[in-house]
């Protein structure tokens, strides 16, 4: 099924890694596996060799010694074919004479793979991986997935392989990662060449040793090894060889993030001095904490206080709002609940004391109801404002052609009442 195709793939890398490694069985019981889930001419091919791994590895010395002079004879020819059960297979035409490197083989179809990858220009991202440019991010990681496995040098031994398997694995590099896929959509170019921090100081492209990198890149070879060998999370962990970096790497949506944890059993010097960074964190957080101090001491005097809140009012007549008052400033008319506002303890004391004093909680009262009115009588102007603005332009038209003047000044002359009166009360100039 489809949608065991993945998970057919990633135990087809791990079957490839134990043929590497010499175990056979286990080797055999993972390319069943994949077979089973998903079945794929790699994963029949892949079985196949392992088959004859096994079978070669079993037999007596003597027979190896011939299949060694067989090998060795076969290998002074330009080429030689193979049956096998999916097809002929081709020899590297590279003989070994002068280098000493064993030929590859590699099979037609993954030859025309390399030529079709080589064939694009090295900054045609989505031709690489043949993809559309509006594609999304599953469509970007089973694109890679299926050119990584046809292009691993391990698996394909055509001229050209490893090139073109940088190139594949640049471009996912690129389109995986949403910031150097939108620069790379606005100019076309590679991303990394655009800026020093990413280039280091490199001319664009790829670096002239296979399969390595520098602090911040992340070669091939840990790419694919990334995305297929990381375990159930996504993740991987390799060191160098020879005591060289340890670092951790995740796939996410973002692309790909690394982290160096030692060098040569050392710590970096970021990592020397990890304590840095929590209180670099306090310190940028420290503004908010102490804001949010302050808003909690500023209202705890009245999360314990027992204060009565203000009497409710409006501004017309109505059976719950029947006693109409006056405000003593401005003489803005507005009606109370009279059991509420009478028996309202602060508000009753001031009544009783006589005329209304400054700061008292009646004066304090009234300003509020003050402040209420002026906004409503406010808001009530600007859209008087701006319905007589649109009569008047509706009357002038476009370019004024046929518009009766008169009309237009009588509009402009029209008076509204909510703003008069906030003139009157001295709120408007």
């Amino acid at each position: 099924m489809e949608s065991n195709k993945d998970e057919a793939l990633k135990c087809l890398a791990i079957a490839q890694k134990h043929r590497d490694a010499g175990n056979f069985s286990a080797a055999r019981k993972f390319a069943r596996k994949s077979i089973s889930l998903f079945a794929t001419p790699e994963a029949e091919k892949l079985l196949e060799s392992i088959e004859a791994a096994a079978a070669g590895a079993g037999s007596s010395s003597g027979d190896a010694a011939n299949a060694n002079g067989s090998y060795t004879q076969a290998s002074s020819s330009a080429t030689q074919t193979h049956p096998s059960a999916a097809g002929s297979k081709q020899r590297n035409t590279d003989t070994a004479g002068a280098t000493g490197k064993e030929k590859r083989e590699y099979t037609v179809e993954q030859l025309k793979v390399v030529k079709r990858v080589k064939a694009c220009k090295i900054t045609e991202y989505y031709e690489i991986l043949e993809l559309k440019r509006d594609c999304g991010e599953t469509e970007i990681k089973k694109a890679y997935r299926k050119l990584a496995l046809a292009l691993h040098p391990d698996k394909n031994g055509a001229p050209g392989a490893d090139e073109a398997f940088k190139m594949v694995s640049k471009a996912f590099q690129v389109l995986s990662d949403p910031q150097k896929r939108a620069v790379f959509d606005q100019h076309g170019s590679d991303p990394e060449s655009r800026f020093s921090g990413m280039s280091s100081g490199r001319s664009p492209g790829f670096s002239s040793t296979p399969f390595t990198s520098s602090e911040g890149e992340v070669s091939p070879e840990e790419l694919f090894n990334m995305f297929f060998g990381g375990g159930t999370n996504g993740g991987f962990r390799g060191a160098g060889p020879f005591g060289g970096p340890v670092f951790t790497a995740t796939f996410g949506p973002g692309g790909f993030s690394r982290t160096r944890v030692h060098v040569n059993g050392r710590a970096p010097p970021n990592a020397q001095g990890g304590q840095g960074q929590p209180r670099s964190l306090f310190l940028q957080l420290l503004p908010l904490l102490l804001l949010f101090a302050f808003s909690i001491l500023s209202a705890l005097p009245s999360l314990f206080s027992l204060s009565t809140p203000d009497p409710r009012f409006a501004f017309s007549h109505s059976s719950k709002f029947n006693v109409e008052r006056q405000t003593n400033n401005w003489g803005i008319r507005y009606h109370v609940n009279g059991p509420e506002f009478f028996n309202h303890p602060k508000i009753a004391a001031d009544l009783a004391g006589g005329p209304v004093r400054r700061g008292s909680a009646l004066a304090r009262f009234e300003s509020h109801v003050e402040h209420a009115y002026t906004q409503d009588r406010y808001v009530e102007c600007q859209r008087g404002m701006n319905e007589r603005e649109r009569r008047k332009e509706a009357e002038i038209g476009i370019f004024g052609i046929g518009t009766d003047w008169e009309k237009v000044k009588r509009i402009e002359k029209e008076k509204i009442e909510s703003c008069e009166e906030l003139r009157k009360l001295g709120v408007l100039g």
